[in-house]
């Protein structure tokens, strides 16, 4: 099993990274939460990291904290929630507001993330309200050191809103969108915060607004 990587960041494009350690570049899939955390490309990163092997791929996901990870892998263990469900609710919403939305028995928001349906979502609250209640008792976040949130390219330019729109909507595909959803999230986001210049913001404000 691979708990952690510390290397070289050299691509980063929701929800996929690439992190060089001496030479070898790992594929790394992580939520949203964690993006925001991620430092330049070409700078130095440490990721906790999961590793779920299946018949056809080994797939390893990476967060920037510990508490983030055992989240993951307790959503993994609810029937009908798998690894990709799992991203995709750690990328709608924070841990914190996770842990709100099943103490609040909120099964409507979590229908609009992608993938879960209304019996999905009433069988995650009535199996994570108790495991929660254990995840709760250790710090939600600050302990990874995944870095702080920069420009998605790593470089001094800016993109145009259009790049910038194409990566945010490949973003919210891979996390489970239609398409043409995908695109509308982000035209709105855009039109009513012209001033954002980078993609992993955009998607963060499509999300909060999905949610």
């Amino acid at each position: 099993m691979i708990g952690r990587l510390t290397g070289k960041l050299l691509v980063k494009q929701a929800p996929e990274l690439l992190v060089d350690i001496q030479g070898l570049g790992y594929e790394v899939l992580a939520p949203m939460s964690t993006f925001y955390q991620l430092p330049a490309v070409g700078e130095g990163v440490m990721l906790h990291t999961h590793l779920v092997v299946r018949e056809d791929a080994q797939l390893l996901y990476g967060f920037a904290s510990t508490s983030e990870r055992e989240l993951f892998r307790a959503l993994i263990k609810v029937n009908g929630v798998g690894p990709k469900v799992a991203l995709a609710i750690l990328s709608g919403v924070s841990a914190d507001e996770f842990v709100l939305l099943v103490n609040r028995g909120d099964a409507a928001a979590l229908t609009r993330i992608p993938g879960i349906g209304k019996k999905t979502a009433e069988r995650l609250l009535l199996d994570m309200r108790d495991r929660l209640k254990e995840w709760q008792t250790e710090p939600v976040a600050g302990d990874g050191t995944a870095g702080p949130a920069s420009n998605a390219s790593g470089g001094s330019s800016q993109p145009d809103a259009r790049q910038l729109a194409e990566e945010a909507e490949t973003a919210l595909i891979a996390l489970g969108y239609r398409p043409a959803e995908a695109t509308k999230m982000i035209v709105r986001v855009q039109k009513d915060n012209p001033g954002v210049v980078r993609s992993e913001e955009l998607i963060r404000l499509a999300l909060q607004r999905a949610i």
